[in-house]
């Protein structure tokens, strides 16, 4: 069976956005957890889909150019992430979407139909959120792997990764890594 694996960049106090509603303390959204090689297909909820899909929608069509949300340049890493994404295949769970401009994207009306996917053959599934569908992902039983980036700050107000799961779930630690600027890169299996 296809393992689900959530990857998520967070502080050191659990949050994966600020009070403004994102992470500010992260610098790029490349697909920094070494997950490339081991997927075939994403998974993201409604409420996080269509803004992902409009920032790797600019940086694959103007990969030079800043982006119109951060008014950065893309990094190497999220340039070559854009065309990883181009060309994989990306499930959102939703009750109410229904349409997308990515042609290779598809939706799942519930748990049900994503433990149907993990089912199928293929390599992993990357799961990348938001919180809620982490957490009730989690709650399911549907989540293999825990994939971390813990940054060396303490958010204080936000939204904590986990706060709505309703579960205690066991996780074992697998692989600690150090990262540049003080970062941690924690992989757990989710007993």
């Amino acid at each position: 069976m296809r393992k689900l694996i959530a990857g998520m960049k967070i502080s050191a106090d659990g949050k994966m956005e600020g009070p403004e509603g994102y992470a500010d303390w992260v610098d790029a959204w490349s697909e920094d957890y070494g997950l490339s090689a081991q997927i075939d297909a994403c998974v993201l909820g409604s409420g996080m889909y269509p803004g992902y899909e409009q920032y790797w929608t600019a940086i694959q069509n103007t990969p030079d150019a800043p982006l119109p949300m951060t008014g950065k340049l893309p990094t190497p890493a999220e340039v070559e992430w854009g065309r990883f994404a181009a060309r994989t295949p990306h499930y959102v769970l939703s009750r109410t979407l229904d349409t997308a401009n990515w042609p290779l994207t598809r939706f799942l009306r519930d748990a049900a139909e994503l433990a149907a996917l993990k089912q199928r053959r293929g390599k992993d599934i990357y799961l990348m959120g938001g919180a809620r569908v982490t957490a009730s992902l989690i709650d399911a039983g549907l989540v293999d792997e825990l994939r971390l980036i813990v940054y060396p700050l303490i958010a204080g107000e936000g939204k904590a990764l986990f706060a709505s799961v309703r579960q205690r779930r066991g996780l074992e630690l697998r692989k600690t890594e150090t990262l540049d600027g003080g970062r941690l890169g924690l992989t757990y299996a989710i007993a």
